[in-house]
C-alpha cells in the first residue's frame, strides 16, 4: 500500500509541474501599430489576422494581438512606439514609414515587421534587401519603375493627355527617386508633369486648386504619406469634381470611388507579414530575414469613376483590367 501511495504522490508532483509548467508558458503578444483610423486600416488588419491563422495562431489562445492607431497625427507615433517599447512587446508590426521610423528610433531590440514599407533601404530601415542587419525586416511596395507604367496607362487610356499634376510628399523617403523616375517616364512619353506638395491635409485643397489652374488632364500621386490616405476619400471626390482622370498608386482610392489603379495587391503583403511575425517567435532573427519586394501587380479600373467624369475607357485597357468595377 506505501508503494501505491508513494507512485500516486509522484504522479500528483509531476501533474502539478506539468501545469504550472503550461502555466508559465509565455503567450506572445504581437503590436499592430498603423498610423491609420481603425475604420481605414480594416481590411490591412484582417489581412493580417487572416495571415496569422494561416499559421496556426489563435487570438487569446496561443497569441495576443493589439492594435493601436495614430488616427494620421504624426505626433502621436512617437508617444505610441514608447509605450509600446515600455510593455515589452515581442514584435512590433508597423504601418508605413513614419510609424516604422517612430518605432526604429524608440527601439533597437523588439523586432519590427514591415508589411509595405516605401525604399526601406533609402529610409536607413535596413542595410540592404538580401540582408537587413537590424532588428527590421518585412515587406517593400517601393517600385519606382511603376510610375512610369502608370504613366503609361494613363496615356493610353487618354490620348491626347499631355499634362499631368503629381501628389506627393516632399519629405517621405523615396519621395526624390519617384520624382525622377516619373518625370523621366514623362519625357519618353511626351508629357509634362506638376509636381505638387502636400505635407499635411490643408495642403490638399490648395494642390486641386493649382492643377486645375494649370489645366491639368489628369492626376497620378506617390504612395506613402498618412496625409494622402487618411484623406483618400476627399481626393477621390475632388477629382471627381473636378472631373479629372486619375491613376491612384493604392487601390483603397479605387476602392473609395477613385478611377484607377496600378500596382501590388497590399493585402497579399499583410498577410505575408505574418509569416515573418511567425518565424521571429520560433527563433529567427530579422537580420537575417531578407526583405521581400512585390512580384505581381494588378490594374484595377473603376467605370461607375469614368461614368461619373465623362470617360471612356478604351476597350484594349479595359481588357487588361485584373478587376472592373462597374
Amino acid at each position: 500500500m506505501n508503494k501505491i501511495l508513494w507512485l500516486f504522490a509522484i504522479f500528483l508532483v509531476e501533474a502539478v509541474a506539468i501545469s504550472d509548467a503550461q502555466q508559465a508558458k509565455k503567450v506572445p503578444r504581437i503590436e499592430f501599430l498603423a498610423a491609420a483610423t481603425p475604420a481605414t486600416a480594416a481590411d490591412l488588419v484582417e489581412a493580417f489576422k487572416q495571415g496569422l491563422r494561416e499559421h496556426g495562431y489563435v487570438e487569446g489562445q496561443n497569441v495576443v494581438l493589439e492594435l493601436r492607431f495614430g488616427d494620421g497625427k504624426a505626433e502621436q507615433f512617437p508617444v505610441l512606439a514608447a509605450e509600446l517599447v515600455r510593455l515589452k512587446v515581442d514584435v512590433i508590426v508597423a504601418l508605413t514609414n513614419p510609424v516604422i521610423e517612430a518605432v526604429r528610433q524608440a527601439t533597437q531590440t523588439i523586432p519590427i515587421v514591415m508589411p509595405a514599407a516605401s525604399d526601406p533601404v533609402g529610409a536607413g530601415f535596413v542595410a540592404s534587401l538580401a540582408r537587413p542587419g537590424g532588428n527590421i525586416t518585412g515587406l517593400t511596395g517601393y517600385s519606382p519603375e511603376l510610375n512610369g507604367k502608370r504613366l503609361e496607362l494613363l496615356k493610353e487610356a487618354l490620348p491626347k493627355l499631355s499634362r499631368v499634376a503629381l501628389l506627393l510628399s516632399p519629405n517621405f523617403p523615396g519621395s526624390a527617386l519617384d520624382l525622377k523616375e516619373t518625370e523621366s517616364a514623362a519625357r519618353s512619353l511626351g508629357l509634362r508633369i506638376q509636381p505638387l506638395e502636400v505635407r499635411d491635409a490643408s495642403d490638399i485643397d490648395r494642390a486641386f486648386r493649382a492643377m486645375t489652374k494649370e489645366h491639368a488632364d489628369a492626376l497620378t500621386m506617390f504612395p506613402g504619406h498618412p496625409a494622402l490616405f487618411v484623406n483618400r476619400k476627399k481626393i477621390v471626390e475632388l477629382a471627381a469634381k473636378n472631373r479629372l482622370p486619375a491613376m491612384y498608386s493604392l487601390s483603397e482610392f479605387v476602392d473609395a470611388g477613385g478611377l484607377m489603379f496600378y500596382g501590388p495587391d497590399r493585402l497579399v503583403g499583410y498577410r505575408r507579414a505574418a509569416t515573418y511575425v511567425d518565424k521571429i517567435l520560433k527563433g529567427a532573427k530579422p537580420a537575417d530575414l531578407p526583405v521581400e519586394q512585390p512580384t505581381k501587380f494588378e490594374l484595377i479600373i473603376n467605370l461607375k469613376a469614368a461614368k461619373q467624369i465623362g470617360l471612356t475607357i478604351p476597350p484594349n485597357v479595359l481588357v487588361r483590367a485584373d478587376r472592373v468595377i462597374r
